[in-house]
């Protein structure tokens, strides 16, 4: 509303004034609650590339204007399959990275010596 000129903006009513209002509020796109909203930047010698990953419901009132079929389909389904096994993967890594801490933290020993000693008996 700012950026109307004051003539333009003395000439309308306070109706009018509403009405713009809301017509801008509504055109504007209101952010949706995020399961998952992880965003960093990858810095390379020569270049940048940053890397965003959003999960949640999409609220979009826009249906795509083209049906996505054929190959990309089939590509898209497995791009979610090794997103979801590549996240399992690291949920898992850091889980049992995490225990290894705990475990190491409290003195805890599963096996008697070292555990090369215990691999390589003689």
């Amino acid at each position: 509303m700012h950026q109307i000129p004051l003539q333009v903006l003395e000439k309308l009513d306070e109706a009018e004034i509403e009405q713009i209002k809301s017509v801008i509020h509504t055109a504007i796109p209101k952010s949706s609650p995020k399961l998952i909203d992880l965003r960093f930047v990858i810095d390379l010698i020569f270049t940048r590339y940053f890397v965003v990953l959003m999960i949640g419901k999409d609220r979009r009132k826009q249906d795509r204007q083209y049906e996505v079929k054929g190959f990309a389909k089939f590509a898209n389904i497995i791009a979610a399959i090794l997103l979801i096994i590549a996240m399992s993967l690291l949920i898992s890594a850091v889980t049992i990275l995490i225990l290894y801490l705990l475990k190491s933290a409290l003195g805890i020993d599963l096996f008697k010596g070292h555990v090369t000693e215990v691999l390589f008996k003689k």
